[in-house]
């Protein structure tokens, strides 16, 4: 390989992270903008938000379908890599389970909004419905499975039967100011706890 063929692989491996770069800090920025303002707000919030023109946003996403899409993705994906992360950098698989259910919760408080938003592609939304499920259900299995283990929550409940849990708790905060889901799926998971012997 020549010197100006290496030197030109360079730049455009450079330009492709940037892009990628680019397209991460879109997606935090649609998803935080999505939770405080719901799916509909402007892009240009979002843009804002992200330090991009507008410009920048429909390069990589030219519908508000396929932001809203990617965001549910990128979502699901940074739920699914917190566990195990969790489960090796916190204190106890506990604590681990407890941040871990915070991170879901806000993804299930944008997740409402970006269901509601992609109902009428019921296909695509059950397709994104059973990624969703194949991608989390194990790491909330995985985590469970570690508190157990560490006899820091009684045995037999079921990842899939807690996030539905925590998700019918999440349902509603979106149209009620007053009610904060936080509150309760803090004493489900206290409900979880073994009790500590004095």
């Amino acid at each position: 390989m020549s010197s100006t063929s290496r030197s030109a692989e360079v730049p455009a491996r450079s330009k492709r992270a940037d892009a990628l770069r680019n397209q991460q800090t879109l997606l935090a920025a649609a998803a935080a903008v999505f939770v405080t303002s719901g799916v509909d707000a402007p892009m240009r919030e979002i843009a804002a938000r992200a330090g991009v023109g507008l410009g920048t946003i429909y390069r990589h996403f030219p519908t508000r379908a396929d932001l809203i899409v990617a965001v549910y993705r990128h979502q699901v994906e940074a739920c699914a890599e917190a566990g195990p992360t969790l489960l090796t950098e916190t204190d106890s698989p506990f604590a681990a389970l407890r941040q871990w259910v915070d991170l879901f919760v806000d993804f299930l408080v944008t997740k409402h909004g970006l269901a509601n938003a992609l109902q009428s592609d019921s296909s695509g939304f059950e397709a994104l419905h059973t990624y969703f499920l194949d991608r989390l259900v194990p790491v909330c299995a995985q985590l469970l499975e570690a508190a157990v283990n560490a006899d820091e929550i009684r045995p037999g409940t079921h990842a899939y039967e807690l996030m539905r849990g925590i998700g019918n708790l999440c349902i509603g905060h979106d149209s009620d100011p007053r009610y904060d889901p936080r509150r309760l799926v803090e004493l489900l998971l206290q409900g979880l706890q073994r009790p500590q012997s004095p």
